[in-house]
């Protein structure tokens, strides 16, 4: 099973690096690339950054960038990474896609921070987009979530599914 790894920006790509003005915020390489190396993954995998945004810049464009993009790809298996503020509203732009099991995830802290969820969320994407059927899913907080039927909490920034 080959998996793909697209990057689209968001705090889990994030970098501060320091500047004479102080430090400065950019979208870095894929997250995913230094996650996969440091856990000594045995898959088969590819990474891909698809555009370096904050996703609350994410327009229509790149979002029908992305839907054609994974339409023309051959994997069928393909890891998002994204921010949080946005990712619902891209997960349910995708989900009319045939033939993908497709799993977006995100960060609440980069993935160069000591503390960060990125490992445990990116980690729980690949083990979603391994065993679920086609279809378009987040993993967020130690959960698989329909992106129908969750919501981003505004209060605490968890995701949680809208019947609970």
């Amino acid at each position: 099973m080959k998996i793909l790894f697209i990057q689209t920006g968001g705090t889990i790509d994030k970098a501060y690096p320091k500047s004479n003005l102080g430090y400065a915020f950019e979208i870095d390489d894929p997250a995913s690339e230094k996650v996969l190396k440091r856990a000594q993954v045995n898959i088969d995998y590819k990474t891909f950054s698809l555009f370096r945004k904050d996703s609350t810049e994410i327009t229509s464009e790149d979002r029908l960038k992305l839907k054609n993009f994974i339409k023309d790809t051959s994997y069928d298996r393909i890891v998002i990474t994204h921010g949080s503020d946005t990712l619902i509203e891209t997960a349910q732009f995708l989900e009319n896609l045939s033939n993908k099991t497709i799993v977006l995830t995100a960060a609440f802290l980069p993935e160069t921070f000591k503390d960060s969820d990125a490992d445990f969320n990116l980690g729980m994407a690949v083990a979603a987009v391994q065993g679920l059927e086609e279809g378009v899913y987040i993993t967020m907080n130690g959960q698989i979530f329909d992106p129908q039927h969750c919501i981003k909490n505004e209060e605490n920034g968890k995701f949680e599914n809208l019947h609970e």
